[in-house]
């Protein structure tokens, strides 16, 4: 009875080790996901999808593990499983290394030299694995599971696992203690406790064929679950402190970005997998089936009801847990975004309002046209455009006396009745004049003059068509001040951004420039890349990658900026011979235009193409020469 009570034991840590290791398998993947879509130039972001890669490389093929496949399948997948644990522990040294110089300690070439030979060292044991000799043969029917016996070089392999991570522990230490914000401390915190999460995953697998694992298989299962229940909860930890690197973002946007990516992906696939899983063990359990026609049921329906109560409930939990005490500013701008009268509603709202005015008076046409400045343009037109084409507008605005009263007095124009549109909100000043918005247009019947209940319907309608364009007016002049204020914001977040970690020099330096900016400026600099004001005076002079090529050129700038302008072309090149094939195309323009200096004309001739198609692919070729000179004053890397 015991021996049962035991074995029953045993399945269950089985079942529910199996769940643990796809859900993190699958949180694994989905956060590598969001590392490649959302931080991927951050140094520090790359070395952890590394990482991440890593888990789900040793995850997945634990969790593809089953009686179903044959031996060599067994050892195949655990195969490729060390083949994710022999390049965590250079991927751990790299992250330590790359938070390390995040947090103000430059690497002076030495560390990162010793990352790449680590990675050299892992390629190593790579090839040890590959030819039989890091880990031995597949027992089948070993205990606790179907293993790989274990050789002297898997040995080895643990003290040089074990020892990269104490040097990778203490990279983390020294990264934390040059943390003077108390946000840089908690969130380095966070990376150093999530960071043992790989680690700790990797633990089971190496002690496949110890005899502490044969002999107390319950410890080993029951230390097994409780591991990859930390680990779970630890790669989120890590992901969460790793998702401030690199980005501009404000804290509320980063949380709220990543609780969602994680709720509608690794979370809601996790629940699936769950259910599916108990589904298939309830059948086996009552029925001796495993429930088959029931299984994709209850995976349609778990996914379909957690993605509703996401939906519904992401309001309430993003305002409670991200927004705090700027919950009332972020609040209005919601509002304002979902109630905002674009140029398309506009368009839609003088439609309906047009079809009322030519309801009422039974007219074949009827238009608003918007007044920008001096100039009048048609906003819409409802009805016979022939009409309004035979008339001037510019007539018509010329016959409104400006000055004359505010009150309701169409004026006769041709075939059409005009209506001034006035702003309606005004000092309160009875004399005042309100600036005119538009003018409401509506052809008339010569022999139907307006009635009275005619003219107030259309008045009425008029002043729909007014307050529209008022509010339209009014929200330009919201989104100038938003484009004028939103290099200056960009500035103050990438610079808050860097203070994270690096409170000693985020307010000593200037942020990197943004993309389309640092585009006009390599464009402008490559113009006269063998010697004018635009290279000689050019803002790219402030980056640190040309004042680090300055020294190798005796102080010269100008030079250094012309060997970096020179770097990053080459970067576009491709490799093999020059030809003039379409792969080539963009270096060719660059080579050509820039630094042989040829003429467009010949240019477009050699290349066989139009020179309006030329102009459009050098654009294309400078945004690259850009990004290639962006990513490497993010890493400070000058090869």
């Amino acid at each position: 009875m015991f021996n049962g009570w035991l074995d029953g034991l045993l399945v269950g840590l089985k079942t529910i080790n199996s769940i643990l290791t796809a859900g993190i398998a699958i949180t694994a993947f989905s956060l590598f996901l969001y590392a490649l879509s959302f931080n991927l130039r951050d140094r520090v972001a790359r070395s952890f999808a590394i990482i991440l890669l890593c888990v789900v490389v040793v995850f997945t093929t634990e969790a593809l593990q089953n009686r179903s496949i044959p031996s060599w399948g067994i050892e195949l997948l655990l195969r490729l499983q060390w083949v994710g644990i022999i390049f965590l522990p250079p991927a751990y040294l790299h992250l330590s290394d790359a938070v390390l110089v995040t947090a103000g300690r430059p690497s002076r070439g030495r560390r990162r030299l010793a990352v790449r030979l680590i990675y050299v060292v892992s390629l190593g044991f790579l090839l040890l694995l590959i030819g039989g000799r890091l880990v031995g043969a597949l027992v089948p029917n070993g205990e606790p599971a179907p293993h790989l016996q274990r050789t002297p070089w898997t040995e080895f392999f643990t003290v040089y696992y074990i020892g990269i991570m104490i040097w990778a522990g203490y990279n983390f230490l020294r990264a934390f203690g040059r943390m003077l914000t108390r946000s840089g401390q908690r969130r380095m915190l966070y990376l150093m406790a999530g960071a043992t999460a790989p680690a700790l995953g990797s633990y089971p697998y190496l002690l496949f064929g110890s005899e502490l694992a044969a002999r107390y298989p319950l410890f080993f299962w029951s230390t097994a679950v409780l591991i990859n229940i930390l680990v779970a909860v630890l790669v989120i930890v890590m992901a969460y402190a790793v998702a401030f690197f690199g980005v501009s973002w404000p804290d509320r946007i980063v949380k709220s970005r990543l609780f969602k990516w994680l709720l509608r992906g690794p979370v809601t696939a996790s629940l699936a997998l769950t259910v599916i899983t108990l589904v298939r063990r309830a059948g086996m359990y009552f029925q001796g089936e495993p429930y088959s026609a029931f299984v994709p049921l209850s995976m349609v329906v778990t996914v379909l009801l957690f993605e509703h109560a996401i939906t519904l409930f992401s309001p309430l939990w993003e305002r409670l847990l991200f927004f705090g005490r700027d919950r009332a500013e972020l609040q209005l701008l919601q509002n304002i975004e979902e109630r905002l009268l674009t140029r398309g509603d506009l368009q839609q709202f003088l439609e309906t309002v047009l079809a009322a005015v030519r309801d009422h008076l039974q007219s074949p046409c009827a238009f608003v046209a918007a007044l920008d400045g001096t100039e009048l343009t048609l906003s819409v037109v409802a009805g016979n455009r022939a009409l309004l084409d035979q008339e001037n507008l510019d007539e018509a605005l010329r016959m409104i006396d400006h000055k004359g009263e505010n009150g309701r007095h169409e004026f006769t124009w041709g075939s059409f009745w005009i209506l001034p549109l006035h702003q309606r909100r005004g000092n309160g000043d009875r004399d005042e004049v309100r600036p005119l918005l538009g003018l409401l247009g509506v052809a008339r019947k010569l022999d139907h003059p307006m009635d009275k209940d005619q003219r107030e319907a259309v008045w009425l309608l008029a002043d729909r068509a007014a307050l529209a364009l008022e509010d339209r007016h009014l929200q330009q002049r919201v989104f100038r001040s938003l484009e004028d204020l939103q290099p200056q914001i960009d500035m103050i977040q990438q610079m808050r951004a860097a203070g994270r970690y690096d409170t000693r020099a985020s307010f000593l330096t200037d942020p990197l420039p943004h993309e389309s900016d640092l585009a006009d400026w390599v464009k402008d600099a490559l113009t006269h890349y063998w010697g004018g004001p635009k290279l000689t005076n050019s803002p790219l002079m402030k980056l640190k990658i040309v004042q680090m090529l300055a020294e190798e050129y005796d102080g010269n700038t100008p030079n250094a900026l012309r060997a970096l302008l020179r770097k990053a072309v080459d970067q576009i090149k491709p490799e093999g011979d020059r030809r003039f094939t379409s792969e080539w195309i963009l270096y060719n323009i660059l080579e050509m235009k820039f630094i042989e200096g040829r003429k467009v004309r010949e240019v477009a001739g050699r290349l066989a193409m139009s020179e309006a198609d030329l102009y459009r692919k050098q654009r294309v070729a400078v945004e690259a020469v850009a990004r290639a000179i962006l990513d490497m004053e993010q890493n400070e890397v000058v090869q």
